[in-house]
């Protein structure tokens, strides 16, 4: 708050004593080191009368007594500095109310606007923690930037003869970014930019910054995909040396790379991918031992092969960690070259692999196994439909085969359930575009048995690698190795599931053994198929869970019940898959264990990654969500209530999925109180309720493409 302001407020006869209170205890903050006497305070906050000194008196005197301030003699105060420098990560917020998350854990403590250091959002920062009245948030001012998280934003130009602005729909800025004429980088009035702040002057209200790219209009689909990369940092291009050294890579097969490994080039071996897939990371053959007894090879592309560590590719690929998958396109981790032509296990062509081939019988039983160099030739490129018309006609080519192998998964899986394995069995969102990336309509990817099969042969080919490093003899010290794991879930979350769910007539358990609960959770998710709420009980057990992880601490695995697991399967798409296959090459071969540290290291750098692009592919899904619903404005939809906010009702319509708000201001026929305990807002004086999970009818009121949202309003069935 500007000084005239803060006079102008203090000097209005109504001023309450906590309003007063306040500006005093701006005036001390700002003036902490010096000694203030009581004729100056009157002054800088104009009190005029006998009534509002005499409330300052009062509250200097409460200051005293809360050690907030000091006496030095009479009528003269300081500021008591009992402040304690602390370190930790700053949450920006674009209405000023920021946060401070001490890195060695704590409570948040609250950050003002005018004590932010012009920090940004997730900055590493070193605050004064200062003693705060009782009853009073704790508050801090940050006196040092540590290292800067993120100074790049995306918005659209507002270009004009006078003056160019960054309009960043960015919830962590308050304020658009000034850009100076000779920083535009040629960027028009409507241009979608990426803007990197480079100056945010102590007195400024806007930070300065230069355009370092234009990504095109505003509007138009391929901007707009490059702009939610941007603005989760992440690449939308790729760098012309990584390409030119992925072009120089030979594509050929020579003979000795055939003799080092085992050929299985006349083994049956086929690729089940979806229809749009180019790179085919994983390969299935089967062969008939004896009767009863088969030996099923899960083939990998042998990318450590091509990619060799600390190379240009190698790097780029260690700071991507993972593919990316948008709407209407993949950002891949490796150079096309690689990962669509040279690396990719396609039909009737000769390929390298890293291969866990497995001896099983009849009953799913793993009698043996082994792991290989391989190379291999695929007969036959199936599309999941494809595999799953066979599946199901029991016509067409390799149909023995593909019924066999869906066989041995189910009992695979079974076995998996038995365990104590929890069965989400989640839709994936999708849409039909047309060329200009137009959603024409929206529509939900399942899982059928086809894709069961390929993932439950994936899943146990993964566990056997990380058994075989990790499973060792008591007494010995497994090497270091990067496993997949997932945590037990919070128990606090479990509680809270249990109580949502009561309200619909589900029971959980939240205590026992790690088999108790999860079993528990797959009885739940069983009960709600086909019901009106099964969506939401689905994702609300989903949030109750821990986010699987990469670690070289090995905890294993609570969703799938596996002891050990790691990424084996997924080295086109996946970093840690090529680091799993170059320390099992190197522990095959004899070698030592690599340091824990630097691999502990990448662990965390590959689930943040992994995070980071989730949170992308989850935006993109939401953007064209909101362009399909922009053509619908005024249609009328049945919906659940699939979220409850102090400032309004999440919605997600029934049979499109696609989610807006009802803002509270809105539900005009009362007033509404959120009850956070209960999930719902409730009516004052009416007392009705609008709860989590219920049917409700909404018409599409507005869709607000920039900010990637939607507003429905309540279709009252009353009237």
């Amino acid at each position: 708050m500007s000084k005239n302001k803060r006079e102008k407020e203090a000097g209005k006869k109504r001023l309450t004593k906590t309003e007063l209170a306040d500006h005093i205890m701006q005036i001390f903050h700002a003036k902490k080191d010096e000694i203030l006497g009581l004729k100056y305070i009157f002054s800088s906050l104009r009190l005029n009368t006998h009534p509002l000194k005499m409330l300052c008196i009062a509250i200097l005197s409460d200051l005293v007594k809360d050690d907030y301030i000091c006496e030095v003699e009479k009528n003269n105060f300081k500021s008591v500095n009992h402040g304690v420098e602390v370190i930790g990560t700053f949450q920006r917020k674009s209405n000023g109310k920021n946060s401070f998350l001490p890195e060695d854990g704590g409570d948040p403590i609250f950050v003002a606007e005018r004590n932010s250091g012009h920090a940004m959002n997730k900055d590493k920062v070193k605050i004064m923690f200062y003693a705060k009245r009782e009853g009073h948030t704790a508050e801090g001012e940050v006196v040092e930037i540590l290292e800067k998280a993120n100074d790049t934003f995306v918005g659209t130009l507002e270009v004009s003869k006078q003056y160019s602005f960054l309009v960043s729909e960015n919830r962590t800025l308050a304020n658009d970014i000034f850009i100076p004429r000779s920083n535009l980088k040629g960027g028009k009035d409507g241009d979608k930019a990426l803007v990197k702040i480079i100056e945010w002057p102590e007195k400024a209200k806007n930070p300065i910054g230069q355009v370092i790219d234009i990504l095109g209009r505003a509007g138009d689909n391929t901007t707009e995909m490059h702009a939610i990369l941007a603005e989760y940092g992440l690449p939308y291009k790729y760098p012309e040396a990584v390409e030119k050294a992925a072009e120089a890579i030979p594509a050929e097969i020579t003979k000795e790379d055939i003799s080092e490994r085992e050929d299985l080039r006349n083994v049956t071996t086929f690729t089940i991918d979806p229809a749009d897939a180019k790179d085919f990371d994983d390969a299935l053959s089967i062969k008939t031992v004896e009767k009863g007894l088969y030996e099923i090879g899960v083939h990998i592309a042998d990318v450590s092969h091509y990619v060799k560590e600390g190379s240009i590719i190698d790097k780029e690929a260690e700071k991507r960690a993972t593919s990316i998958y948008l709407v209407d396109r993949t950002i891949p981790m490796l150079p096309e070259r690689l990962c669509n032509l040279i690396c990719s296990l396609r039909p009737n062509e000769e390929k390298l692999a890293y291969s866990v081939i497995f001896t099983i019988n009849d009953k799913a039983e793993v009698k043996d196994f082994r792991i290989r160099h391989t190379v291999i030739k695929s007969n036959r490129r199936f599309t999941y439909e494809e595999a799953q018309e066979r599946l199901e006609t029991q016509k067409g080519d390799y149909t023995d085969e593909l019924t066999t192998m869906d066989r041995l998964a189910k009992m695979l899986r079974e076995k998996r359930f038995k365990a104590g394995a929890i069965n989400f069995d989640r839709y994936e969102v999708r849409f039909n575009l047309d060329e200009k990336g137009k959603p024409l309509s929206v529509y939900f990817k399942m899982s059928k048995d086809a894709n069961k099969l390929v993932e439950e042969f994936m899943l146990l080919a993964n566990r056997t690698v990380a058994e075989f490093v990790g499973k060792v003899p008591k007494g010995k010290t497994a090497k270091v190795f990067p496993y997949r794991i997932h945590e037990l879930p919070d128990p606090e979350k479990l509680e809270n599931l249990s109580q949502f769910i009561a309200r619909f007539g589900y029971k959980i358990r939240t205590s026992g053994t790690k088999q108790d609960v999860s079993k528990s959770i797959n009885h739940l998710l069983d009960d709600i198929q086909g019901k009106k709420e099964a969506n939401l009980v689905e994702t609300v057990s989903i949030r109750s869970m821990q986010k699987a992880r990469y670690s070289t601490e090995n905890i294993g695995h609570y969703g799938l019940a596996f002891e050990y697991y790691t990424h084996f399967t997924s080295p086109i798409r996946r970093y840690p898959d090529t680091m799993v296959h170059r320390l099992l090459s190197k522990y095959i071969d004899g070698g030592r264990s690599v340091t824990q540290a630097k691999y502990e290291d990448l662990c965390e750098h590959c689930s943040e990654m992994e995070q980071i692009a989730a949170s992308a592919e989850r935006s993109s899904i939401k953007y064209k969500q909101v362009e399909f619903m922009s053509e619908n404005i005024g249609l009328i939809y049945d919906g659940v209530i699939s979220g409850v906010t102090e400032w309004g009702l999440y919605v997600e319509i029934n049979e499109n999925k696609c989610e807006g708000m009802i803002p509270i201001r809105d539900l005009d026929d009362d007033y509404y109180e959120f009850d956070e305990k209960n999930y719902c807002l409730r009516g004052r004086r009416r007392n009705r309720s609008y709860n989590l999970g219920d049917p409700i009818t909404i018409k599409v009121a507005r869709a607000n493409l920039e900010k990637k949202q939607l507003d429905f309003t309540l279709v009252n069935e009353d009237k």
